[in-house]
């Protein structure tokens, strides 16, 4: 196995990918590391895979795929990790705002004190401030949801261990929240580094608002499923009963309150609280079938009693 593994997914970059390439290659001949470069085009409609393309036929220790369209990040990720074949792996945009001469920290905090993941944080910012305000309230929202002290999750610059990424599916828009789904797979030593950042010097930034309202969705996703993703029940049919409980009450009441109390009053079907009530079992009715469902389903997935182990004795 190599050293190190970089992993650069990247979209129309094809004026920073040189100059990021030799400054990569800098710091890592410093270091006399074993190491692969992995290129993820996401797609680019500029001249970025030829580039790609070049710098491989002088290099060999470079690979590179290339998707037919534009998947994102995540999809550039995951079939990245899948390639990787470092004992530390460590991502980076391709915009020249992470800089490579973060190397060598990150690496010695994998390789040398253990850690099986260090998320870079970016402290010091040179983004627009309609980037920064909403990005602080997400890691805050995220924090607190995900019990991971991290100032910066969506950082492109980050460091793993080999295990680490090997374990990881990412998928939709979750690259936003590794942490979590590094966490969930039972990789709880995660720390974080504060690290420098650069300015974008080329092109304009792929990502916009329509972010933050995807994240926020990702992270309530991310956050059920980590919790009920095997037991759907417990959360459809928790709710599901106390609905139909408070509903049924409701609609006992009113027949009592009918025959025993105000027998000459109007009729129960008169009366608005007898909808609320009605309603109130409805719902709660289908969010039990909802959770039966639920469960029906998670029962006949393959990976329902899938869970990671970390070591073994005698077997």
């Amino acid at each position: 196995m190599k050293d190190l593994s970089l992993v650069i997914p990247l979209l129309n970059e094809e004026e920073s990918l040189p100059e990021l390439y030799n400054w990569i290659l800098r710091v890592i001949q410093k270091q006399e590391y074993s190491y692969e470069i992995l290129f993820i085009d996401d797609g680019s409609t500029d001249n970025s895979w030829n580039i790609i393309q070049k710098l491989a036929e002088k290099d060999e220790n470079i690979k590179g795929v290339k998707f037919r369209r534009n998947y994102g990040k995540s999809a550039a990720l995951n079939t990245a990790f899948k390639q990787t074949n470092g004992f530390v792996v460590i991502t980076m945009d391709a915009d020249l705002q992470d800089s490579p001469d973060e190397i060598p920290s990150l690496y010695n905090m994998v390789r040398e004190y253990g850690f099986d993941l260090v998320s870079g944080w970016k402290k010091k910012r040179y983004d627009p401030i309609m980037k920064t305000i909403p990005s602080k309230f997400f890691n805050w929202v995220t924090r607190k949801i995900s019990d991971i002290d991290l100032h910066d999750f969506n950082c492109g610059l980050k460091a793993y261990n080999y295990e680490v990424v090997k374990n990881l599916e990412v998928y939709g828009e979750m690259h936003r929240y590794i942490p979590l789904l590094a966490k969930s797979e039972g990789f709880g030593n995660i720390t974080e580094k504060v690290v420098s950042h650069q300015s974008r010097k080329y092109g304009n930034t792929k990502f916009g608002l329509d972010r933050f309202i995807n994240g926020f969705l990702d992270l309530i996703s991310l956050a059920f499923v980590r919790r009920f993703g095997k037991k759907p029940m417990h959360f459809f049919g928790l709710i599901g009963t106390l609905m139909f409980f408070v509903g049924f009450l409701c609609a006992f009441w009113l027949g009592l309150d009918k025959l025993l109390i105000h027998t000459s009053g109007r009729l129960i079907t008169e009366r608005p609280e007898f909808y609320i009530a009605l309603t109130s079992m409805i719902i709660g009715s289908q969010l039990f079938l909802a959770g039966f469902l639920g469960e029906l389903v998670s029962k006949n997935s393959v990976e329902r009693n899938s869970y990671q182990i970390k070591e073994k004795i005698g077997l």
